[in-house]
């Protein structure tokens, strides 16, 4: 069974690559979420274009290029959309192509991780919330708008504490506070731009967390062990190390996948000096190079079998909707 992928991320990134690299047969094809379009003939058509890219490690000159103005059965070809980027953009062009996202997810073409997903996972405290409402374990967490209040949640705890985006990943933008005069500054910065003052209390590790990749059913993990840092992203310096998780991890893992509602999605999961074992973040748009390195497994090949399986079981439904 032949499988027609669309990928929403860099036409130049690691990821679009090698996951072309893994395809047996499948069609990967790049579409720009710039190239999104909606048109609504009172039926609720929705037209996808993607950008005529060319790419010298395949044979094929060119990716399809699909134009506006098509009936949807045929504009929405594709078997399945896979997210591999958000790329940054204007409040109303985020929106937009979230909308974009659901009016494509409606229509029948599944979309991995699922348009709700992805509202959920980029915002870190509506992750965090949705998890507390599961009852998984978490950090204390303060969200703020004023640095003045943001002062009494640092003193609150204990005057040590990690100020992260609220939006963003891969370790960028992460600070450990622990002096009041660099707090009042750092929380003024943050509300000069009219930004969230996001921080949770730092937690003491061994110097290691864990990702647990989930897959499907199937998860992989990795210690991700800091190299002169206390941040432990790969993408920091950070190196990966093969780890067998626990039964009990392994569940953890699963049940955060699902309480956001994700099919591919990476779990990080922070055991503390004290024994505590934190659930830190749930990515929906994960990397698996170091995981795949680590582990000596084919990642982009288990995930492409995933949407093949999911897609070969017809009764298979991605999450659209979460309701709370």
């Amino acid at each position: 069974m032949t499988i027609r992928i669309g990928i929403l991320g860099n036409p130049d990134g690691w990821y679009v690559h090698d996951l072309k690299r893994a395809a047996a047969g499948e069609r990967i094809e790049v579409v720009s979420f710039r190239d999104l379009a909606l048109r609504s003939d009172g039926r609720g058509g929705v037209s996808v274009q993607s950008q005529t890219i060319s790419d010298p490690a395949s044979t094929d000159s060119s990716y399809r290029n699909l134009t506006p103005g098509r009936e949807p059965a045929v504009a929405m070809a594709y078997d399945a959309l896979l997210i591999r980027t958000m790329p940054m953009g204007s409040l109303e062009q985020i929106i937009f192509r979230m909308n974009a996202l659901h009016s494509i997810h409606r229509r029948g073409v599944p979309v991995v991780n699922a348009p709700r997903c992805l509202e959920i996972a980029i915002d870190k405290w509506l992750t965090l919330d949705c998890l507390q409402a599961a009852g998984l374990p978490t950090p204390k967490t303060y969200c703020f708008q004023t640095r003045a209040d943001a002062m009494v949640g640092f003193e609150e705890m204990g005057g040590s504490c990690v100020v992260k985006p609220l939006f963003g990943g891969e370790g960028r933008g992460l600070v450990h506070v622990t002096d009041p005069d660099i707090a009042w500054r750092v929380f003024g910065a943050i509300e000069q731009i009219s930004g969230i003052i996001y921080m949770q209390e730092y937690l003491e590790h061994p110097g290691f967390d864990l990702r647990l990749l989930v897959i499907g059913e199937e998860v992989f993990g990795v210690q991700r062990h800091a190299n002169n840092d206390w941040r432990t992203n790969v993408s920091r310096g950070g190196t990966a190390k093969a780890y067998e998780p626990t039964p009990s991890e392994i569940a953890l893992a699963i049940r955060a996948a699902r309480t956001i509602g994700g099919d591919i999605v990476g779990v990080d999961l922070l055991p503390t000096i004290d024994g505590r074992l934190e659930l830190i973040e749930v990515n929906a748009v994960p990397g698996w190079r170091g995981t795949a390195q680590a582990l000596g497994v084919d990642i982009a090949r288990v995930v492409l079998d995933r949407l093949r399986s999911s897609l070969r079981a017809s009764a298979t439904k991605f999450p659209d909707e979460l309701l709370f």
